[in-house]
């Protein structure tokens, strides 16, 4: 088994395999995060996959788990196009996982989203998911390799909460001008990566989230909360909008409410944490 891009989520998912005794490798970027895998435990190399030769590595019949993010500019994933060029060099993994996000759906006025909705991204860093969902379906065909797709909403857990943000005291949208936005637990998209390997249908894609949606406003109030930070000042979105980042301001122009029925009955996953108020107080013992 082979996992391409060992962060906060691969190395969860490596543990939870390394812990029943599967042999994998899992691949980094820099030197530095390879030894802090090793160090840990998880045997790793150290490979930059967007421009890295790839032609020693035996992935051929392989599970692979893609995790990598795609470079920061452009509308084109060239990791994923480059480890694709990889792959028909050395030989096909069996099986890929790849995580993607629910972005490509782009702006869906606050509708229920499900699988079959039609993809509009509409930023760049949509356009490069897409492009790799993209680039692995038409390899996956032409290759014969199993290829199923996970679009992953937002991710918290413990120590993957905006507290910085929170006590810089930044102003947030109210809550009424505030966009319907989708969450998982990094727990249950580990158990959803798990699930997608061994049980996903090739070819399909799963919206990997809780489906419980909440205005991004509430989420911020509730970690607030939790987190015993003061609330941050809510204002009318334009308002707010002089003093937000292009990427907050990005994601405030996107509103949609994702369905996860077929990561439920498909998968037959069982979410630990089915909405923020079961999850977030799991992340409380790293807080401050």
């Amino acid at each position: 088994m082979w996992i391409l891009g060992c962060g906060y989520v691969g190395q969860r998912l490596a543990r939870h395999y390394l812990g029943a005794g599967q042999s994998l490798v899992a691949l980094t970027r820099t030197p530095a995060s390879c030894q802090a895998l090793i160090a840990a435990g998880i045997p790793a190399q150290a490979r930059d996959l967007a421009v890295a030769p790839l032609g020693d590595l035996a992935w051929a019949g392989e599970a692979v788990f893609h995790l990598a993010p795609p470079p920061a500019e452009g509308v084109e994933d060239r990791l994923t196009r480059h480890l694709v060029t990889a792959f028909r060099q050395t030989g096909h993994p069996r099986r890929l996982v790849y995580m993607s996000t629910t972005g490509v759906y782009g702006d869906c006025g606050g509708d229920w989203v499900d699988e079959t909705r039609p993809t509009a991204p509409a930023v760049p860093r949509a356009w490069r998911r897409w492009d790799a969902e993209e680039t692995l379906r038409a390899w996956s065909r032409e290759s014969g390799a199993e290829l199923v797709i996970l679009r992953v909403a937002g991710i918290y857990g413990p120590d993957r909460l905006p507290l910085e943000r929170l006590r810089q005291g930044l102003p947030l949208a109210r809550e009424e001008d505030s966009p319907w936005s989708n969450r998982i637990h990094v727990d249950d998209l580990v158990a959803a990566c798990v699930a997608a390997m061994a049980r996903g249908v090739p070819g399909a894609v799963y919206n990997a989230c809780d489906g419980h949606p909440s205005t991004m406003t509430d989420y911020f109030l509730r970690v607030a909360d939790l987190a015993g930070i003061p609330r941050p000042p809510l204002l009318p979105l334009d308002e707010a909008a002089g003093k937000l980042s292009p990427g907050m301001l990005s994601y405030l122009a996107e509103s949609r409410r994702l369905s996860n029925r077929r990561l439920r009955e498909e998968l037959g996953l069982r979410l630990r944490y089915p909405d923020l108020a079961s999850g977030l107080p799991t992340c409380l013992p790293t807080l401050p």
